[in-house]
């Protein structure tokens, strides 16, 4: 670069001022587990898992959906919201049954705990392609997770991490 390029190039640049350092962490997720999918010809067999779909809340397609623990502080569900925890894993539930997702979710929920992760991401979809254009996966998620009582709180992605397709979630830390 000769000089004339060099004052040219530090007149252009003399109002510049370097971005804010970044908090975000783009996270490569963790696998989780494959299980066998079940033939069509097979028998439904009901599931040994500890979530139910007994338990159940009724919510409207495009309501903002979250839950916090009894006894949490709402200061939590705030925090979750604006992205105070790191996403630490995905779990994309794209294209799966009831009872696959159920599975991977337990699973998923499993492995975060060894790894003592704090927070995480389900992608559960808008339910665009469904039965209806209702989101099937996102209202039974939101139970399962009521239920478990390592989740503490989990609401709506933010439209940068998922929107009204995914949910982060609050896992209890183990000492």
């Amino acid at each position: 670069m000769d000089e004339e390029e060099r004052s040219l190039f530090q007149a252009a640049m003399r109002d510049v001022a370097p971005l804010p350092v970044s908090t975000k962490i783009v996270s490569g997720g963790i696998k989780v587990p494959p299980f066998p999918r079940k033939n069509k010809n097979e028998e439904n067999v009901t599931s040994t898992d500890a979530l139910t779909d007994n338990v159940f809340v009724e919510i409207e397609a495009g309501d903002e959906w979250s839950f916090v623990q009894p006894g949490m502080p709402h200061q939590t569900l705030r925090r979750l919201r604006r992205g105070y925890w790191r996403i630490q894993g995905d779990l994309d539930l794209h294209g799966y049954t009831r009872d696959e997702a159920r599975q991977a979710l337990g699973v998923f929920l499993d492995i975060c705990a060894q790894q003592k992760f704090r927070c995480v991401r389900i992608i559960h979809g808008k339910g665009l392609s469904s039965k209806n254009r209702e989101p099937v996966l996102k209202t039974r998620i939101g139970n399962w997770l009521m239920q478990r009582t390592d989740v503490l709180a989990f609401c709506q992605a933010k439209p940068e991490d998922g929107g009204g397709g995914a949910i982060l979630i609050l896992l209890k830390t183990r000492v």
